[in-house]
């Protein structure tokens, strides 16, 4: 990261940018995985170092790990122990998310039988179950075809009223129709921050034009697989087990709060 500076808003901000652009580093310092080492991050007047600010957040990783042998509904309902929820919320929210994200038919099978499009509405469900007011979410559409990519971009928009709700991918057409505004990383550095105006021309077209070169070189580039990362997110699972010991409720976000996000150096 090279001196970012945002002020989020209620709404659904796409983060663009080639793989390598920065835009998961960005993410993991919004949600207090990785610290900048200059500037500050807030949410509605909370650092990212408190258990206020967690409380808040609702965080989906690009490698979004779980126990295969989980059904659905157990493994929303472990999640929600780890981030303090009372039993009784705990299953009461765990069964209007499984519904939200249409999962209901199935929140009895076990996770491994799940398709990549099921795992990742789940992964959503679990990033709101604390009733976020900033929603994170790292390349949630990757892999999924395009009837499971359509039905996860109406998701977001939905969450988008009445959170923030942040974004990243690289394709631009997840983004351009449900984003309020865009924000497009390279090498660290926002070159574009705002909404797009039909009067600039075709998003997509700007977006090659900036990234054409790196995305050609990348695409042949092997991906790990998704949902067996439960282990290489040790730092966001350490997070989360520590709310256990802490013992406190999360805060029920009411969208419309502004977070800040300014940052300085270089992330290495």
């Amino acid at each position: 990261m090279d001196h970012v500076s945002l002020k989020l808003r209620t709404g659904v901000y796409g983060l663009l940018g080639a793989n390598g652009a920065g835009k998961t580093t960005l993410m993991r310092m919004i949600c207090g995985i990785l610290r900048p080492s200059e500037g500050r991050i807030t949410l509605a007047g909370q650092p990212e170092t408190c258990e206020a600010y967690w409380s808040m957040l609702g965080y989906l990783p690009q490698d979004f790990g779980y126990y295969p042998d989980f059904t659905g509904r157990e493994f929303l309902l472990y999640m929600a122990a780890l981030k303090g929820l009372p039993k009784f919320r705990a299953r009461q929210k765990s069964e209007e998310l499984l519904e939200l994200v249409g999962l209901t038919g199935q929140a009895g099978k076990k996770i491994k039988t799940y398709s990549g499009g099921m795992k990742q509405r789940l992964g959503i469900a679990q990033a709101l179950l604390n009733d976020s007011c900033l929603l994170v979410l790292d390349e949630p559409t990757a892999g999924l075809d395009p009837k499971e990519r359509v039905r996860f971009r109406d998701l977001i928009a939905q969450a988008g009223q009445s959170s923030i709700v942040l974004l990243s991918t690289h394709i631009v057409s997840d983004v351009e129709h449900i984003a309020d505004s865009i924000l497009m990383m390279k090498e660290g550095r926002l070159i574009y921050q705002g909404k797009w105006e039909e009067s600039r021309g075709d998003l997509e077209a700007f977006y090659l034009e900036q990234f054409g070169d790196e995305t050609e070189r990348r695409d042949g580039e092997e991906k790990p697989p998704r949902g067996q990362g439960w282990q290489r997110q040790k730092p966001f699972r350490e997070a989360l087990t520590a709310e256990i010991d802490r013992e406190y409720s999360p805060g029920n976000g009411t969208g419309g709060e502004d977070t800040e996000a300014e940052t300085g150096g270089r992330q290495k």
